[in-house]
């Protein structure tokens, strides 16, 4: 994972492998385990993170309460991922608009007149914001002829593409559910780590040691994100250590993705019907939860690469559990989507993988790479663009022409969203959109492991040594007919 603190990283990843630890040797954590957890990370009597032990250990409780899939406050339980650990929320500046020393006290006063709402009032040296007065209407930072007023903007909310973060009477963050695409760009803009995900990392270990057949299935960004030595052969080996039975690449499961689409965008040329495409699940959240319409008219049926291979899985064993690994959030979110039938059991990031192998000392090392189950535009689907570009294969394979076909690739909320606001007034000219919520797509996700530009270096001699089947060649050798490729789940006619 990244961040901006690695403090935060370090003491995330230490909560989740100890409790990890514990989860293996016991069934069931209590109470007194987890104070006992709470006291070992923040012993005191001096504080190592917060202000005092008190807050510092009620920080961490929350953490824990992430680390086993709970929400880390006590006083609800949603079923969003994303939660709030209140108690690391409390330092962010609770008003949006503050008057700077740059303020010369001028005789014009002309934020005073400005204020509609008897917000602003001279001070000892300069101008001052009753925060409980304000209504954040920017008209005094307008109104300074020195611009000594500036706009203090959080930088959770800052990052939300969609406006899901609120705040209470005290400041605290707030996520509204019915807004909240689970994309986690909150949680790793926060300075102070107070945003996180529901962690199921504890629910896998069980599976394990019940004797479950546990599948994982690693996103096709994995590649390159430990180094150039690092495949996935590799990551399939370290897995397996920790009791994983098998590893299967969510490539394979683009390469099923693009052919169905390809029938979905054949079919919408015929009826000069525009569409979106993407294996993003915050990008069919922004759809589904913003832009309601177009989720019904304009969406692509097919399911995404993670719910297509778990499917696959499932067919052949039915009671295996399935368990993506990928840079995402929104993953998460997706196994608890009820929109999408017969979906994954789990998801993990690249950092709770991580902290799952360190609770059993098992650390990821080269082997020799010869295991692939994905063409290369499969694999690709993990960058901007990879996936009108998977799509766009299949429908050559196929047979179709698709000279005349024109895109439009978005990556990023802020594109994503600008994109549907001009496909839904009619104004866009391009026949199909691709949206990504990450900027550079599923590499640059949220829970990344090496910062972008490492992991393209590595993942480029990685592909390098790939074969260049073709995608629906690669297909024949899977029973397609086995299980749905649709969202609601029923079988192709």
């Amino acid at each position: 994972m990244i961040t901006n603190d690695k403090g935060i990283v370090d003491l995330k990843h230490f909560v989740l492998r100890e409790v990890c630890r514990e989860a293996w040797v016991k069934n069931k954590q209590t109470h007194k385990d987890r104070e006992q957890l709470a006291r070992r990370i923040s012993p005191g009597p001096k504080p190592e993170y917060r202000c005092c032990i008190y807050k510092e250990r009620e920080i961490i409780r929350g953490r824990i309460r992430l680390a086993l899939g709970q929400d880390p406050d006590v006083t609800r339980e949603s079923k969003n991922v994303v939660a709030v650990i209140p108690a690391a929320c409390d330092d962010c500046p609770i008003q949006e608009y503050m008057v700077t020393d740059v303020c010369r006290f001028c005789l014009g006063k002309a934020c005073l007149n400005a204020c509609k709402f008897d917000a602003i009032h001279p001070g000892d040296t300069r101008m001052r914001i009753d925060p409980d007065k304000c209504k954040s209407c920017g008209m005094c930072a307008k109104s300074c002829p020195f611009e000594a007023i500036v706009h203090l903007e959080r930088p959770c909310k800052k990052a939300c593409p969609v406006d899901a973060i609120y705040y209470d009477e005290y400041g605290i963050c707030r996520i509204d559910d019915e807004k909240c695409i689970h994309c986690g760009h909150c949680i790793h803009n926060c300075p102070f780590g107070a945003i996180g995900s529901k962690i199921y990392a504890v629910e896998v270990i069980k599976a394990i040691k019940n004797g479950k057949r546990v599948i994982a299935m690693c996103a096709p960004a994995t590649e390159g994100q430990f180094g150039k030595e690092i495949g996935m052969g590799a990551i399939k080996a370290a897995l397996k250590k920790v009791g994983f039975a098998d590893m299967v690449e969510v490539g394979l499961g683009g390469d099923m993705t693009a052919a169905y689409e390809a029938k979905e965008w054949i079919e919408a040329r015929k009826e000069g019907r525009k569409m979106t495409t993407s294996c993003c699940p915050a990008f069919i959240s922004m759809i589904r939860h913003h832009f309601p319409e177009l989720y019904e008219t304009c969406t692509s049926d097919t399911v995404s690469p993670m719910v297509a291979v778990s499917r696959y899985l499932k067919s052949q064993d039915p009671d295996c559990v399935t368990v993506f690994i990928g840079p995402c959030i929104a993953k998460k979110g997706e196994t608890q989507n009820e929109f999408i039938k017969d979906r994954p059991d789990y998801a993990l990031t690249y950092g709770e993988m991580v902290a799952l192998l360190d609770s059993k000392d098992i650390t990821i090392e080269p082997v020799e790479e010869d295991y692939q189950e994905a063409s290369l535009f499969g694999k690709r689907f993990a960058g901007s663009g990879g996936v009108a570009a998977a799509v766009l294969e299949a429908m050559q394979e196929m047979g179709e022409d698709t000279s005349e076909i024109s895109l439009l690739t978005c990556a990023g909320g802020a594109e994503c969203r600008k994109a549907l606001m001009r496909l839904k007034a009619g104004k866009l000219e391009e026949d199909f959109i691709e949206g990504m919520m990450c900027p550079g797509g599923c590499i640059g996700g949220p829970s990344k492991h090496q910062v972008e530009n490492l992991v393209m270096r590595a993942r480029s001699d990685l592909l390098a040594g790939a074969d260049h089947r073709k995608i629906l060649e690669n297909l024949k050798n899977y029973p397609m007919d086995s299980f749905s490729m649709y969202r609601d789940g029923h079988m192709e006619e």
